[in-house]
Parts: structure tokens; C-alpha cells; sequence
């Protein structure tokens, strides 16, 4: 009897988290999220947001609102400060001292895109 219940129970959760991830998919929403995340960002609306509590960055092309993970930053947040509101790709790919961020780095950056950079490098 204990036996049934559990596979009962372990197919019914599973089933809700199934339900749960396709029902996630279905969210109206989702794509403008991602339409938003086209949107073209220029050099002097970067520059704008040049401060610890409004940082943005341009890193590979695409335009980054950092300013909610800055205090999350493994290192202190004024060693990445100063590239608010700028492209900072070399600085990105070589944290300035030869080495590469991580690739858990790399797999943060999506929740943070807001736009891709036109007009500057």
C-alpha cells in the first residue's frame, strides 16, 4: 500500500511540474521580453547611466542594466564601476588582468540584457 502511494504521488508531482514548465512557455508576455531585449541602445543613452545605481554596460554588442547586480558581484563592486555607461568588452573578456570571467559569468548575462548597442564601439 505505502509502495502505491509513493508512485502515486512521485507521478503526480511530476506531472505538476510539467504542467508548471509548459504552462511557463504558454505565459503571455514572454515574447516581448525578448522583443524588449532588441531594443537599439545608443552610445550617448549608454553614457547616461554611468553610476553604481544606474549601471549599464555594452559587452560584445549587447547592452546590459547591471545596476540590481552590482552588490552581488564576487569582487567588490568598484572594481566593475567605472565601466558603467561604457563598452566594456576588453574589460569584461579580461576581468583588466589577463583572465577570462567564468562561464557561470557568461550564463548571468541574458538576465540582465535590456538592448544591443548601435552606433559606437
Amino acid at each position: 500500500m505505502m509502495r502505491k502511494l509513493f508512485y502515486v504521488s512521485t507521478a503526480a508531482f511530476w506531472i505538476a511540474v510539467a504542467g508548471f514548465w509548459a504552462g511557463n512557455l504558454l505565459v503571455p508576455g514572454s515574447e516581448q521580453t525578448a522583443t524588449a531585449a532588441e531594443r537599439d541602445i545608443g552610445v550617448a543613452e549608454l553614457a547616461r547611466h554611468s553610476k553604481p545605481d544606474d549601471c549599464w554596460m555594452a559587452i560584445r554588442g549587447s547592452v546590459y542594466d547591471l545596476t540590481q547586480y552590482l552588490p552581488d558581484h564576487p569582487s567588490r563592486p568598484s572594481i566593475i564601476e567605472p565601466w558603467c555607461g561604457k563598452e566594456a568588452t576588453e574589460a569584461y573578456e579580461t576581468k583588466t588582468k589577463g583572465r577570462q570571467h567564468s562561464s557561470e559569468a557568461d550564463a548571468l548575462l541574458p538576465k540582465y540584457r535590456i538592448g544591443r548597442l548601435v552606433g559606437g564601439s
